[in-house]
């Protein structure tokens, strides 16, 4: 019996071609990171030619980095070196050999975390996270702001002072965490969870006062960079930080490079919108003044034709009738003035009635505990604890002796 493979059989180039597809349309392999030790390393006029292994030497593929692609690369491949490479298979079928082409080349101890870094970007980019469509409306006064900090961080005494001097009579709710180290995402997280279940803030600023990129590293943590994403309040992020992004960055709503810059983009001056009110003030005087000398203008035209003309009684109902349509457009204008004079004296009496200096004045006081923090019921204080209670002129340092629920 003889057996015919003539119409079942690949040939070399068919098999060739079918590995080739194979390999080089798959996904991973289009663009995989590889690590590995560099063996030999061969520079050509076309490109940098070398061998990545394995340490123990069970493993090597041959590797490329064409000439335009050289200079990209963030460390060149020296022989005993340990790399990261960020390549794509390709076939080469008149060798029946297969090769990896480099794009990019990092060292393995830096490189790794990138690497890192670089893939949870790709799929939380690729999941939509960092799309505009997606970033929540800031709201242009708010009357509540949470901050999220460490409390002992110069950045939470910035944003305190910022927001006092731009815009006196916030309520400001302070989550405290802790923003370093390994603990501080888990207390990223709980601190978002706080200003969550309160429900009160109506924006929520997270900040730090800048460091180094590994005391930074929290705020690349996806359990921080997933909360913030989920968070129904939007969130801006003044992490203080120049030179590169942070993921939490890229999902927050609103981001800037300081504490500062934050709690300046989170309020307006009130100094400038009573500036600008003024400005529309004068800027309606202006218009009814130039209004009144183009209709003064035209009427002194009219008496001049009319004077022309001689006709007298043409022009008595004419000059009745422009005296009339004056009486009337100062009316409306001092309506106008009398209207946007009550308004201002309005924002200035609100702004006087959020002034906390005055209610102090009436007779009221502000109670602090040793944190600095403003309790709002007793059952935030504990017996024994020292208060300070703020007057109108001066402190006082009080004991709690008595603790009554209403």
């Amino acid at each position: 019996m003889t057996l015919d493979f003539s119409n079942t059989a690949l040939s070399v180039t068919g098999l060739t071609d079918y590995l080739k597809l194979l390999l080089e349309q798959d996904e991973i392999l289009r663009q995989v990171w590889v690590t590995g030790e560099v063996s030999s390393a061969n520079h050509h006029q076309s490109g940098l030619f070398f061998t990545l292994k394995d340490t123990d030497s069970t493993a090597s593929i041959k590797c490329v980095s064409w000439k335009s692609q050289v200079a990209k690369l963030a460390q060149m491949p020296v022989a005993g070196e340990q790399l990261i490479i960020l390549g794509s298979i390709r076939i080469y079928p008149q060798r029946g050999e297969y090769q990896l082409t480099v794009w990019q080349a990092l060292p393995a101890g830096v490189g790794l975390q990138a690497l890192r870094y670089q893939q949870l970007k790709n799929r939380l980019q690729a999941e939509g996270l960092f799309d505009t469509e997606r970033k929540k409306y800031i709201p242009p006064h708010p009357q509540i702001i949470a901050v999220i900090t460490s409390p002992t961080a110069a950045a939470w005494g910035d944003i305190q002072k910022t927001l006092k001097h731009r815009y006196p009579g916030l309520h400001i709710l302070f989550s405290p965490a802790t923003v370093q180290g390994e603990q501080a995402p888990a207390s990223i997280v709980k601190a978002i969870e706080r200003v969550k279940k309160d429900g009160r803030a109506e924006v929520l600023i997270l900040s730090r006062g800048g460091g180094a990129v590994e005391e930074l590293a929290c705020f690349n943590d996806e359990r921080v960079v997933m909360a913030v994403a989920n968070c129904p309040i939007p969130v801006i992020t003044g992490i203080g930080h120049q030179r590169d992004e942070s993921l939490t960055d890229l999902v927050a709503d609103s981001w800037v490079h300081t504490p500062t810059a934050a709690a300046e983009t989170v309020v307006p001056s009130l100094s400038d919108l009573q500036i600008q009110h003024q400005q529309r003030i004068i800027g309606l005087c202006t218009a009814v003044n130039s209004s009144l000398a183009v209709r003064e203008k035209q009427l002194q035209g009219l008496k001049h034709r009319l004077r022309q003309l001689r006709l007298d009684r043409q022009v008595e109902q004419e000059r009745d009738k422009l005296s009339w349509k004056q009486r009337q457009l100062l009316q409306v204008t001092t309506g106008k003035l009398q209207q946007a004079n009550q308004h201002l004296e309005m924002l200035r009496q609100k702004l006087a009635s959020i002034d906390p200096q005055s209610v102090l004045q009436r007779g009221y006081a502000v109670v602090i505990t040793e944190n600095g923090v403003i309790p709002h019921s007793v059952s935030e204080l504990t017996i024994g604890e020292n208060l300070v209670i703020q007057l109108a002129q001066g402190k006082v340092t009080v004991k709690v002796i008595e603790v009554t629920e209403s």
